[in-house]
């Protein structure tokens, strides 16, 4: 949960007791308040206050909120944009004093005419957390370098998220023990912590262990050591869940567009999750048939295009044109593009071949230089449009964004395709990796295997 700064939250308290709620009630107040920014950070919603406090409100209802709950919500949300209305300009304040008019008429703004906010482009590195300050600056100093190196590193930045967090927890789990007197015992308490009272999975175990090691090089600069007689989880052999043909028609029938075609990829090519919303318009190549991922760890691959999608595909890349061409009527500056790829190609922005092909609906950020930019889907709007979609298809199944493809690799298995071609088509840097899916597979033998006794 997002923590307001305490000048925010003092202010607020000033503007309630002036605008006369009762003092019982401020704790509720700023909860609801503290709520409202933590699902826009979240689910990083943005645009005109009222755009934010409308999917605030609408999020609210559909976890089945009540009314009276959703009215205090909604004014104490109200009272703050009233609290900034006495700070802003007086365009902004015009601005601030429309929304109860435009929450209450039911009118949403469309695409092309919100006005941005103006928010600074925020790196992913930050969701990490090893930027936020805690009560001990020498832990903070270790976990900037510890940052920094990853960063030269060129990994992840689900690895810098991971790696950052579990030092947190190891820095809480210690109470803040300086960093100059850890030691490997430290370390083996806190495994032994995860595995005996927390009892983590096997696979979890082991991160935290790797995030630790990366810790101890490289942001305390000195060896680990060995960890003996440190309880380990036990690890259990994972079949994937598949679906069948059936099943995945049934599902793509309940979802809504964009979401049918991104279900639709993450099948016919075997995709993962974030492979499937960062694709753009220049990866698709129609006259080789061949679409080109940009995969985990820095691994680019190709895989077929689905010949049964190419209609579907170039209705989405006209659509995409139409939008970009709406975009820059209105004077948006092209999409946000990862890392350095802006700083390298300064123009690339404006150019409609890094358009996202699945860009984010209603949505308008404004980068440090002022430009107005879209960035591509959001993963919680995939996982949110799915999930009722596998419920009203009455599928008993835990089906994620994965499970498609891994019904991709083993429908591949079933038709006869070598597990190595398969291996490639996933991108799997292992071939054991890419064995589990012969857990999924019936034997497809003449004769059931029967013991050489029996001959």
């Amino acid at each position: 949960m997002i923590q307001l700064p305490g000048q925010v939250v003092s202010g607020y308290r000033s503007h309630l007791m002036k605008r006369r709620v009762k003092e019982e009630d401020f704790a509720d107040y700023l909860k609801w308040l503290r709520y409202f920014h933590d699902f826009c950070e979240k689910y990083r919603v943005v645009g005109d206050e009222s755009h934010r406090i409308r999917s605030f409100l609408d999020k609210l209802r559909e976890k089945k909120q009540a009314e009276q709950q959703c009215r205090r919500a909604y004014n104490a949300v109200m009272l703050y944009f009233e609290m900034l209305k006495d700070r802003d300009t007086p365009a902004e304040a015009t601005a601030s004093s429309q929304i109860a008019e435009t929450y209450h008429s039911d009118v949403i703004q469309s695409a092309s005419t919100q006005q941005p906010v103006n928010l600074a482009r925020r790196s992913f590195y930050s969701e990490a957390g090893y930027q936020e300050k805690s009560d001990s600056p020498e832990w903070d100093q270790v976990l900037a370098a510890m940052a920094a190196e990853i960063k030269v590193r060129h990994y992840s930045r689900k690895t810098l998220k991971t790696y950052a967090n579990w030092s947190r927890k190891f820095q809480h789990f210690l109470k803040n023990k300086p960093p100059d007197e850890l030691t490997t015992a430290d370390v083996k308490e806190y495994l032994t912590h995860l595995a005996v009272k927390c009892r983590v999975a096997a696979t979890t175990q082991n991160q935290a262990f790797n995030s630790l090691l990366f810790f101890y090089r490289h942001g305390l600069k000195r060896e680990f050591g060995e960890l003996r007689d440190v309880p380990r989880a036990k690890k259990s052999l994972y079949i994937p869940t598949v679906l069948s043909r059936d099943e995945i028609d049934a599902i793509i029938k309940h979802l809504s567009p964009p979401f049918d075609l991104v279900v639709k990829l993450l099948f016919g090519c075997g995709l993962r999750q974030f492979e499937c919303l960062q694709l753009r318009v220049r990866d698709f190549n129609f006259d080789a048939g061949k679409l080109t991922i940009h995969g985990k760890g820095k691994k680019d691959r190709t895989v077929p295009i689905p010949e049964a999608l190419l209609p579907e595909l170039k209705a989405q890349i006209r659509m995409l044109g139409v939008l970009h061409g709406r975009d820059v009527t209105v004077g948006y500056d092209g999409v946000f593009l990862d890392d350095a790829v802006e700083k390298k190609y300064p123009k690339a922005p404006k150019e409609f071949m890094h358009q996202w092909f699945f860009p984010q609906k209603n949505l308008t950020l404004v980068a440090e230089n002022g430009q107005r930019r879209r960035w591509h889907l959001h993963e919680s709007e995939l996982q949110e449009a799915l999930y009722p979609a596998v419920r009203k298809a009455k599928i008993p199944k835990r089906v994620t964004s994965h499970t498609f493809r891994h019904s991709f690799a083993t429908h591949l298995l079933q038709a006869g395709y070598d597990i190595r071609v398969i291996q490639t088509l996933l991108g799997h840097s292992s071939l054991k990796t890419t064995m589990i899916y012969t857990h999924c597979v019936p034997v497809m033998t003449v004769k059931e295997p029967r013991s050489p006794l029996d001959f």
